[in-house]
C-alpha cells in the first residue's frame, strides 16, 4: 500500500463499551499495526441528547487495559486534533455550506409534529425525492421565505439531496462489490440548528477526509449506511480519497439465533462490557471482564478468534502473533456466534502461560481479605501446584484453602466412605513415622510413607484417602505429598492430630 494505513476506532460516549466494539477496535489495531499504519481513536458525540458522563473516560480505560495503544486520540493528541467531534462544530458548519452552495444539500423546516403526522397518513413514508415536494424545505419554498424563517429563529435541518433511481456501488473489502439502488434511502439529516450540531453521517464522512482515514472497519450494522457515505464522497468531490470499507459480522448469541445483546449475558451469567460499568442515571452494576477476573490477553485472543481465522489449527496467539497473521480476507461474512465457555477455556490457558509469580500477585489480595497472613513466595508455591485447576483467580481459593488455613470441618460423605474403623490408629502410627523424617521434601516423604505402608501390610489407599481427609478436610487437591510438603512437618502432624480427635 503506497499511502500510509490510517484506521480510526470511532465510538459514541453514550454508556458502556460493548464487547462486539471491542472486537472492531482490535481488528483495526490489528489492521493498522500488520500494515505499519496509525491506529486512531474518534469521539463522535455529536448526538448530545445521549450523551453520558463517565462513557468516554471508560472506552479508553477498557481499551488501555486491553493493550490496544491508540496512535492518535482525545487522549494522547496528535497532528489532526481535535479528535472529539463536539470540539469540531466549526469545521463542520463550513462543509454543510459546501453542499448548500452545490445544491447537493437543502434545508427543511418541518416540525417533529409535521413529520409524525405525515407518517401517520403515509404508510412507510420516506423523506426522500418521492415526497420532498411535498414538505417545507427550501426546495418548496422561495429565497426570500427560507431566510424569513431562519430570522425568525424557526429551527431546521440540513438534508442530503438523493437523486433516485441511481445505482449505488459499495466495494467492501469482506463482502465484496455490494451494490444499492438510491430509491432505498431517504434524504439523511447532516446538520441540526437546534444544537449547531451535524449529525453522525456528515461528521464522520468530513473527518474521515480531513483525518484521511484510509480504511473504514465497522461492524456490519453500519453496512445500510455505507452506500449515503459514498454518495457523500461523491457530492464533496473525494472519490479519489474515499477509503476502503470493511464491514465485519455480527456478534451473535450463543444459540445463535441475533445479535448479541445485553440481555444474554444477564441469563446466561457472562460479561458483555470490557470493565465493570455503573449507570450513573441507575445505578445499576454490569459486571466486566476484568471484574470478573478475566486477563486482558485470555479476552484479546477469544475475540479475535470470533469472525477471524489465520487459516491453520493454532488457537493461543499472542498480539505479536495476531498482528503477523490478521488479514481482512480471512474474515467471515456470516455472524459468529458469542461462545462464552470457550472465553473461560481462554483464561484458563492464559493463567497457565502466566508466570507463578504474577498469578501470586493478583490472588494476594484475595488471602488478605480472608484474613490470611503469609509471604508472597509461599503464595508462588502453592499457585504452581494448583493453577491448572482454575479458570480464573477467584478460583484459587477454593483450589488452595487448605494450604492457607486447617480444615475446622470435614466432608461428611467422605468421612463415610473414606475414615474407616482402623483410620485413628493407622494415622497415630503415620504421625509417628513423620516425627523421624528430616529432610520433609514431598519426593522423601513420598518413598519413606510408602514404604513403611507396605512393610505394615496396609492397603494404601485407605491410607492416603485417610491422610488426604485429616490434612485437607476433603478429598480434593495436589499431590498429598507436595501439600504436606509446603505446609511442614508441625502443621501436618497438627492436622493428623486433630482428625483423630475429631473423627
Amino acid at each position: 500500500m503506497s499511502q500510509k494505513v490510517r484506521v480510526r476506532f470511532a465510538p459514541s460516549p453514550t454508556g458502556p463499551l460493548h464487547i462486539g466494539g471491542v472486537r472492531t477496535a482490535l481488528y483495526n489495531y490489528l489492521f493498522a499495526k500488520k500494515h505499519g499504519g496509525d491506529f486512531v481513536l474518534r469521539i463522535e458525540d455529536t448526538d448530545s441528547q445521549r450523551f453520558v458522563p463517565g462513557a468516554e473516560e471508560y472506552i479508553i480505560e477498557a481499551l488501555t487495559w486491553l493493550g490496544l495503544k491508540f496512535d492518535e486520540g482525545t487522549h494522547v493528541g496528535g497532528a489532526y486534533a481535535p479528535y472529539r467531534q463536539s470540539d469540531r462544530k466549526e469545521i463542520y458548519r463550513k462543509y454543510v455550506d459546501v453542499l448548500l452552495d452545490k445544491g447537493a444539500a437543502y434545508i427543511a423546516f418541518d416540525t417533529p409534529e409535521e413529520l409524525e403526522s405525515k407518517r401517520a397518513a403515509v404508510a412507510n413514508f420516506q423523506y426522500d425525492a418521492s415526497t420532498r415536494g411535498g414538505m417545507r424545505n427550501s426546495l418548496t419554498l422561495n429565497g426570500d421565505e427560507v431566510q424569513a424563517l431562519i430570522d425568525a429563529g424557526n429551527q431546521y435541518v440540513v438534508r442530503f439531496k438523493i437523486e433516485a433511481n441511481q445505482e449505488v456501488l459499495v466495494n467492501d473489502l469482506i463482502r465484496g462489490e455490494v451494490k444499492y439502488n438510491s430509491s432505498v434511502l431517504d434524504d439523511k439529516v447532516l446538520f441540526k440548528s437546534a444544537d449547531n450540531l451535524p449529525t453522525y453521517h456528515l461528521a464522520n464522512i468530513v473527518d474521515d477526509h480531513l483525518m484521511e482515514i484510509t480504511h473504514v472497519i465497522r461492524g456490519e450494522e453500519w453496512l445500510p449506511s455505507a452506500p449515503l457515505h459514498v454518495l457523500l464522497y461523491k457530492a464533496f468531490g473525494w472519490e479519489a480519497t474515499m477509503p476502503q470499507f470493511a464491514h465485519l459480522p455480527l456478534l451473535l448469541k450463543p444459540e445463535g439465533n441475533g445479535k448479541l445483546s445485553k440481555r444474554d449475558g444477564d441469563r446466561l451469567g457472562f460479561p458483555v462490557f470490557p470493565l465493570e460499568w455503573k449507570d450513573p442515571k441507575t445505578g445499576e452494576i454490569s459486571s466486566g471482564y476484568r471484574e470478573s477476573g478475566y486477563l486482558p490477553e485470555a479476552v484479546i485472543n477469544f475475540l479475535a478468534l470470533l469472525g477471524w481465522n489465520p487459516g491453520n489449527d493454532q488457537e493461543i496467539m499472542s498480539m505479536g502473533e495476531l498482528v503477523q497473521l490478521f488479514s481482512l480476507e480471512k474474515c467471515s461474512k456470516s455472524g459468529a456466534k458469542f461462545d462464552y465457555e470457550k472465553g473461560k477455556w481462554f483464561n484458563h490457558q492464559y493463567i497457565q502461560l502466566r508466570p507463578n509469580a504474577e498469578i501470586a500477585n493478583i490472588y494476594y489480595p484475595i488471602l488478605e481479605e480472608k484474613g490470611v497472613d503469609v509471604t508472597l513466595d509461599y503464595v508462588e508455591t502453592v499457585v504452581g501446584l494448583v493453577k491448572e485447576r482454575v479458570s480464573f483467580v477467584k478460583e484459587l481459593w477454593d483450589q488452595s484453602f487448605f494450604f492457607f488455613v486447617a480444615p475446622v470441618s470435614y466432608d461428611e460423605k467422605v468421612v463415610k466412605k473414606r475414615w474407616k474403623e482402623d483410620s485413628p490408629a493407622q494415622m497415630a502410627e503415620l504421625i509417628d513415622v513423620l516425627k523421624n523424617i528430616d529432610d520433609f521434601s514431598a519426593h522423601n516423604q513420598e518413598e519413606i510413607v510408602k514404604a513403611w505402608i507396605e512393610s505394615k501390610g496396609y492397603h494404601l489407599g485407605n491410607i492416603m484417602n485417610a491422610f488426604r481427609l485429616a490434612v485437607v478436610g476433603e478429598s480434593k487437591g495436589p499431590h498429598m505429598f507436595d501439600i504436606t510438603a509446603v505446609i511442614g512437618k508441625d502443621e501436618t502432624i497438627a492436622r493428623l492430630q486433630k482428625a483423630i480427635q475429631d473423627l
